[in-house]
């Protein structure tokens, strides 16, 4: 039986969505946040208003995506550290994983001996796998990975749709 196979370019090529991605891979830190947003703009009460129709909330996303873009990775960044403080077992099992492939790599290559005990690189990373996969599932990555994509897509796609555009910029798009 064949699979549903959903197009998902024609949801993506309306939002230009390819065309922003890679604005972003070719800019550095320092340049990304050079355009950060004062909060009071980013949060001015003033300009929310519900939109019309469809058509006015897709031309508010696709310009408050690019106008906003920095102030919304910033929102991606503040749910992703909320995520991991609400689940410490997953924060436990990340400072687990990366703390020990940090200790394993300043061996370099050598063999671990503390008293009696004799381990190989390769032994010190099969027990950290052992002990954190177990552990990494019992801390659901999953349902926070998606919890953060759906609480970061509301967050933005509603700041998005309902924040108007500035005056001066409402009427450049229209002909005259």
């Amino acid at each position: 039986m064949s699979g549903i196979q959903i197009p998902l370019d024609v949801f993506t090529s309306r939002l230009n969505l390819s065309e922003r991605f890679a604005g972003v891979r070719s800019q550095s830190l320092a340049s990304r946040f050079s355009n950060l947003r004062p909060i009071s703009e980013f949060l001015d009460i003033k300009r929310l208003s519900k939109p019309a129709n469809f058509t006015e909330a897709q031309s508010r996303v696709n310009y408050n995506l690019g106008y906003f873009s920095s102030n919304y990775v910033v929102v991606f960044a503040m749910l992703s550290i909320y995520s991991l403080i609400t689940n410490p077992t997953l924060l436990f099992v990340i400072v687990l994983v990366v703390g020990g492939m940090w200790g394993i790599g300043k061996l370099e290559g050598r063999d671990l001996h503390i008293g009696g005990l004799h381990a190989t690189s390769s032994q010190l990373y099969t027990g950290l796998l052992i002990i954190a996969v177990p552990l990494g599932f019992f801390a659901s990555p999953i349902y926070t990975a998606l919890w953060l994509v759906g609480a970061t897509g509301v967050s933005v796609l509603g700041h998005a749709s309902f924040m108007d555009k500035p005056i001066d910029e409402a009427f450049s798009g229209e002909a005259v």
